[in-house]
């Protein structure tokens, strides 16, 4: 027994030496994603993560790598874990083609929950940056903003009939007979899904389907009726159909358990970001774009419990179909504070990160004793054989729930094959929502967490 102990401490120590020495620290300078970027290179595809859907400092070093790979590596869109209709509003503005004014109103689509995801300061800083840097270019070099998620199936629906309406009336009325369907549900879905899925109502399968179906074989001609229509509103149409396909499906799946929603929604989103690269790639110049979404969906699944469990993911299919072209960068922090709510639709909190659990990567990565450090996984021999042990990760989402956190918010995972880069940060501070309500607000976190000294 003590000697398998003595064994364990020293290959934590190895572990340990090994991270401390290939540590880049980061020090808030302009040449501190330099490392990065030389690891990127001429990939299409930077996927970067979040450990958490709100802690400000995972958004704000997100949103200062997506400005370098936008002014050095000519990235051309952003494709967010977001709804394809709401984000869809934000590329409108950003690209000089809205009613909207500022970002506050570009962002105000987010209505669902979780909102701070979207509407908080720091993406509102970054839509108002891109929106700047867009009118300095010309139309076809301006860059986009879209969602890849697939909850918003309502307002999908009403996106395809506001459009068939302008260019197809007759279509557009064979439309909502389709989507009439799910009328009997109005706009809970989550209900819709359950009578679909026990048989106490037939499902709209069949209608979703044919609607796409028509909407996709009709491009060409709905192109010569209107030429005012442009390629980017018809591709918004059709990705709303599709989204309301997949949304369907989905919701009726949700009832037979995690494994099959989780991965029809990582599909679809692979199948958006694919359609997005196609469709920015139509005039022969490939197209660049960063993916922001969480870690559990850009780190891949096969590195994870995750695919033990027989779940995949982006991070996984993007490898599967880009190869090296798909660049997948982690976040994690030790502690500090989060934007989270207590249960599903609940208010927006600032709650206490607790410091990682013992045998975790927040605990090993607290050891290397830097405030914030990137580190490049990618290739390096000399990590391979001490990271190769899983250790836990944690992953907070919209719903943090600290007295539960071993069961609910840690999976093991093997950090070398999961992601190219990881970059910590220490101790991170909440996302500050643009409505933070009183929830948020009340909860201070003492100076002194989490020692109470």
């Amino acid at each position: 027994m003590q000697e398998h102990g003595l064994r364990a401490r020293s290959k934590a120590q190895t572990a340990l030496s090994v991270v401390r020495r290939n540590a880049h620290p980061l020090i808030g300078k302009a040449t501190d994603h330099a490392s990065l970027l030389d690891l990127i290179g001429e990939a299409r595809f930077a996927l970067l993560g979040e450990a958490s859907h709100g802690t400000y400092d995972f958004y704000h070093e997100r949103a200062e790598i997506t400005k370098r790979l936008i002014l050095d590596k000519g990235y051309s869109a952003i494709a967010v874990e977001a709804d394809w209709s709401d984000a869809y509003r934000v590329n409108r503005y950003v690209r000089g083609v809205s009613d909207d004014t500022d970002a506050n109103s570009a962002l105000l689509g987010f209505k669902r929950f979780p909102a701070w995801m979207w509407r908080n300061t720091v993406v509102l800083d970054f839509v108002q940056w891109l929106r700047e840097y867009n009118d300095s270019q010309p139309p076809r070099q301006k860059v986009g903003f879209y969602g890849i998620d697939l909850y918003s199936l309502v307002t999908s629906m009403e996106a395809v009939l506001a459009y068939l309406d302008k260019v197809d009336p007759a279509a557009a009325q064979r439309a909502r007979y389709r989507y009439s369907c799910f009328d009997h549900f109005v706009e809970d879905t989550q209900a819709y899904g359950y009578a679909a899925a026990f048989g106490l109502s037939r499902t709209c399968e069949d209608e979703v389907v044919k609607q796409l179906v028509e909407l996709t074989q009709r491009a060409g001609e709905y192109a010569q009726r209107d030429g005012r229509v442009q390629a980017d509103e018809f591709f918004y149409a059709e990705q709303n159909a599709r989204l309301v396909k997949n949304a369907e499906e989905y919701y009726r799946t949700m009832f037979r358990g995690r494994v099959s929603s989780w991965n029809l929604r990582d599909r679809h989103m692979v199948e958006t970001v694919r359609a997005l690269d196609a469709h920015l790639s139509r005039d022969g110049s490939p197209a660049r774009i960063a993916v922001w979404a969480h870690n559990s969906h850009l780190g891949d699944a096969s590195a994870t419990d995750m695919g033990d469990a027989g779940e995949w993911n982006v991070g996984q299919l993007m490898r599967e179909h880009y190869g090296r072209d798909a660049i997948l960068v982690g976040f994690s922090t030790h502690r500090g504070t989060v934007t989270a709510a207590s249960d599903w639709g609940g208010a927006p909190e600032r709650k206490a990160v607790r410091p990682g659990l013992a045998g975790s990567y927040e605990e090993l990565f607290h050891e290397v004793e830097l405030e914030r450090f990137l580190l490049l996984l990618r290739d390096k021999e000399q990590l391979a054989g001490p990271l190769k042990p899983p250790r836990l990760q944690r992953a907070i989402g919209v719903i943090y729930l600290p007295e539960t956190e071993r069961m609910s918010h840690y999976f093991r995972t093997q950090l070398t094959q999961q992601f190219d880069a990881m970059i910590h940060f220490d101790q991170t501070q909440a996302l500050e929502p643009l409505e933070p309500g009183a929830a948020w607000v009340a909860e201070e976190i003492p100076e002194t967490y989490p020692s109470g000294v």
